[in-house]
């Protein structure tokens, strides 16, 4: 990787979007944003003021007058003086490297809740394009994607909740009324190359999963407690990698939930099987006996010499079978998630695990693009091996699409990442009737999720829109120590 790019700003407020927008435009280098500080090689020196901002890039100086309506002083209008600057670096950007963003100087990790709430707003859906091609510069590609999705979100959540009529007046307000749940298992079979996810290799953990299981159940049966007579819509057990446990302690900890929760009214209940070494017939059993009515399990890809890189032990036929053994044992909503742009993949490697998939008929895709976290293994991979061996384009992007539409799927959300390869998105596709109701409600912050567990992020959804979290440690260790603790911090919240 090339030598760092060093960027002076003069407002610490704009770090997070001037390091998103540099970043994007020069993904092969290191992007580091300083505040009062000085160095000899600046490659920007950004000044922002109270009425516009001025940009020295490599020796050429550019300036941006905010209009009356942007003005920063005023409160209420901050948030279109940010984005009226965003505007100008971006524009800056791409007359300095000739290139486009596929979403423009969109720099958070949810765009379609853009195209939601205007359609909230009972915009049209020209309005939308307009609005995201000319304000945001979103490429009309992904500005329909964008309003697609929109769309299809909020046709999902009025069927649910209003039936058929598909009445769509209240059922925001009527989300707002319950809540979902999320129970965090942070142990894996193996610690894979991109992952920087809350995760320990089982192997030294496993003496203190039972400990584990029962702080985890501690703090579920608190939170069913605090929240009796709440409705409860949606379970989603994640992690790591939930079939870790032994099939007595998936057992346990299923049916402490059941016990301690209403799920008279539970729409959906997902268990991410992942990995396929660690599936087995006994803990699926386990799962369909409770009730778990959405699983996934998680290839990545289905080339065996990458899932040897990246650190995933299972093989393409433990894979294979794992998912023929969840469809006889009478699993009918299987997801499968896929990474692109993994280390050395091309195209031809992409349609590859895309016919094999397509072969087994999931009943939904979740397809990532690879972020490269700093916490992950992947990042001295890349200073060892260069970012150019991770490939995520158009190409590959649309091989993805393609493969969905095979199975009859269309996208119904769509979230991004910081350092996603090639500047894309992960999208989930699902057949009709298939859609993971929970990511809906998580991207869309339409709801409270109450997190349990290591490394777990609640957040409370606030009458008025605004967002407040509560997490717990992330070390399992502390976890346990803490336990107690972290529950008088939900008793706060």
């Amino acid at each position: 990787m090339e030598s760092t790019l060093l960027v002076s700003l003069n407002d610490p407020s704009f770090e997070y979007d001037v390091h998103a927008l540099v970043k994007a435009f020069y993904p092969d280098r290191n992007v580091k944003v300083l505040s009062g500080e000085r160095e000899e090689n600046f490659f920007a020196e950004i000044e922002i003021g109270e009425g516009g901002a001025r940009i020295c890039l490599e020796g050429r100086e550019h300036k941006w007058q905010a209009k009356e309506e942007e003005k920063r002083s005023v409160p209420e209008t901050r948030g279109d003086f940010k984005n009226g600057f965003k505007a100008f670096l971006y524009e800056v950007l791409s007359r300095e490297t000739g290139r486009k963003l596929p979403w423009g100087n969109l720099t958070g990790i949810r765009p379609t809740k853009i195209a939601y709430g205007m359609l909230e707003q009972g915009k049209n859906r020209q309005e939308i394009m307009d609005y995201l091609e000319d304000k945001h510069f979103v490429s009309g590609e992904k500005a329909a994607l964008s309003i697609d999705i929109a769309e299809r979100e909020r046709e999902i959540l009025s069927k649910i909740l209003c039936g058929d009529k598909g009445d769509s007046q209240g059922y925001s307000r009527d989300f707002s009324l319950g809540y979902s749940l999320y129970v965090g298992i942070p142990f894996c079979p193996t610690t894979c190359l991109y992952c920087s996810f809350t995760s320990y290799p089982i192997g030294g953990y496993r003496k203190i999963v039972d400990r584990y299981v029962d702080c985890l159940l501690k703090e579920l049966e608190y939170v069913a407690r605090k929240y009796q007579g709440k409705r409860l819509d949606c379970v989603y057990i994640g992690g790591g990698t939930p079939t870790t446990l032994e099939a007595e302690q998936l057992d346990r900890l299923l049916s402490g939930i059941k016990h301690f929760f209403d799920f008279s009214q539970v729409k959906e209940f997902t268990v991410e099987a992942g990995r396929a070494d660690s599936i087995t017939k006994e803990k699926l059993s386990v799962l369909k006996e409770k009730g778990v009515d959405r699983i996934s399990v998680n290839p990545q890809t289905m080339k065996q010499e990458t899932l040897d890189r990246i650190g995933r032990k299972a093989s393409v036929e433990q894979v294979e079978a794992a998912f023929f053994l969840a469809r006889q044992m009478g699993f009918d909503n299987i997801n499968m998630d896929l990474i692109l742009g993994l280390p050395g993949e091309l195209a031809q490697d992409v349609q590859h695990t895309i016919d094999r998939v397509a072969e087994l008929g999931p009943d939904s895709l979740t397809v990532h693009s690879l972020a490269v976290k700093r916490a992950s293994k992947l990042n001295q991979w890349i200073q060892e091996n260069g970012i150019s061996m991770l490939k995520n384009t158009d190409e590959t992007m649309e091989i993805a699409a393609k493969g969905a539409r095979r199975l009859h799927m269309e996208p119904y959300y769509l979230y991004r990442q910081k350092n996603i390869s090639g500047n894309f998105e992960n999208v989930g596709y699902a057949r009709p009737g298939k859609y993971g109701l929970y990511n809906i409600l998580i991207m869309e912050e339409k709801q409270t999720i109450i997190a349990c567990g290591a490394g777990s992020i609640s957040k409370l959804v606030l009458p008025d829109g605004r967002i407040e979290r509560v997490s717990n440690v992330k070390d399992v260790t502390l976890y346990i120590e803490k336990i107690d603790e972290m529950i008088q911090r939900k008793e706060a919240f």
